[in-house]
């Protein structure tokens, strides 16, 4: 038990000394080249975008969850495929905290993307790295399937990991290169559904435009040009802000 109970308090200080700031690391040319090369190796090959894409889609998901507790939503519960599928099951008001809700899941993974590559550049990685292994712990308690669950235990290994572990230099790297990871795999999956609504119209039933549509009367499109807006402007705040951090 008296070990058990040390074992939380070393976690709960490594969690509280994430939020500790430290100063912004200048990152030579080629480490950048390095990161970003790991970011692209996770988020584009098949063989890495199997597994990967699996996260891409559990931030997907919580987007939806988040967009739907500002508007005090009830979250029945989430689910998340093998085949990179996911669902959330909410109830409210009908109007604009669903549509609020069912709009924020593409942008998500730019919008969390862009934010830990602003953590980095302000010297706050650690935070991130808290926030992030705290954020998944609590996640565990919507997920719905044996996938999902997997997915969240793993990702909240990897985060505590970090926490605890690494040091401050590595965790500002890491988080640097999840960043910008999550950004290429937002991209990644907004061709995607796009891709839905011109060659593969039959899966349409799955896209959140299409469900968007259908449920404001507002077209497609219009949901698919919010959605490109936001990554493209989180893409565009990312790389302003790795620039930043180039040592030059």
């Amino acid at each position: 038990m008296n070990e058990s109970l040390h074992a939380m308090d070393t976690w709960w200080q490594a969690v509280l000394s994430g939020f500790v700031r430290t100063d912004p690391p200048t990152v030579p040319a080629l480490l950048l080249l390095g990161i970003v090369a790991a970011a692209v190796v996770l988020s584009i090959p098949r063989a890495t975008w199997r597994w990967f894409g699996l996260y891409v889609t559990f931030v997907h998901e919580l987007g939806h969850a988040f967009a739907a507790l500002m508007t005090s939503r009830f979250i029945h519960g989430l689910k998340i495929g093998l085949d990179h599928s996911g669902q959330l099951v909410s109830s409210g008001r009908r109007g604009f905290s669903a549509t609020w809700s069912g709009f924020w899941g593409y942008p998500a993974p730019a919008v969390v993307g862009v934010a830990l590559v602003w953590s980095v550049s302000a010297g706050w990685a650690g935070a991130a790295a808290s926030i992030g292994a705290l954020v998944l712990l609590v996640a565990l308690i919507f997920l719905r399937n044996f996938t999902g669950i997997v997915v969240a235990l793993v990702s909240a290994a990897i985060a505590q990991s970090l926490v605890m572990f690494a040091d401050p230099a590595t965790v500002s790297y890491l988080i640097l290169a999840l960043g910008i990871a999550l950004g290429v795999g937002s991209v990644r999956d907004f061709f995607k559904v796009a891709a839905v609504h011109t060659r593969r119209r039959n899966q349409l039933a799955n896209s959140d435009a299409y469900i968007l549509a259908q449920s404001t009367h507002v077209p497609s499109f219009i949901w698919l040009t919010g959605f490109a807006v936001v990554i493209a402007g989180s893409a565009a705040l990312s790389g302003w802000l790795l620039w930043g951090l180039l040592d030059v």
